[in-house]
């Protein structure tokens, strides 16, 4: 008998990551991917730099009935930023409640620490410029391709390729 497999689509990694992170993520700090990727622009370039979601603090409940009471969001913040953080709370309340799409914080309590933010990538190398029998190899290869935009895509990825190995 044939086995019968089901086709997959390629998914992102940082997709597949989310899904086993984020549950661990929300228990043990109740802070949301979400929220610790959208800081930037939740708390503007300048003070996401210098400060990051901790974790949200949750109020106890005694029982079932009691109604919601709104969360403390911890900020761990380097430097000057606590100081701003500690001037623009009320905006930066709504702003999270915004993000989050409920009114869940009622407070923000700073730590401060060092907060190490992660590198932005490396600008790409230069490339050097493909030979006259490099170029007439990469176009004849790609001629019979149809579509243009997959055309242009495979030339692109082939420059890249032919140019970083030794000519």
């Amino acid at each position: 008998m044939a086995k019968h497999y089901r086709k997959r689509n390629a998914q992102a990694v940082s997709d597949l990551v989310s899904r086993l992170v984020d549950p661990v993520l929300r228990k043990k700090t109740g802070v949301s991917l979400e929220l610790i990727e959208g800081w930037e622009e939740i708390a503007g370039r300048r003070l996401a730099r210098l400060s990051r979601p901790e974790k949200i603090v949750w109020p106890r409940r005694s029982s079932e009935d009691d109604p919601f009471k709104p969360a403390t969001l911890v900020i761990a913040a380097e430097g000057y930023a606590a100081l701003a953080i500690q001037h623009e709370t009320g905006e930066l309340i709504s702003r999270v409640n915004t993000f989050l799409g409920y009114g869940a914080i009622e407070r923000i309590k700073l730590v401060q620490r060092p907060v190490t933010v992660p590198e932005r990538r490396k600008a790409r190398p230069t490339l050097r410029s493909l030979r006259c029998d490099e170029e007439e190899e990469l176009t004849e290869s790609l001629a019979e391709i149809e579509s243009d935009k997959l055309r242009q895509a495979l030339e692109r990825l082939g420059r890249a390729v032919k140019s970083e190995s030794k000519p």
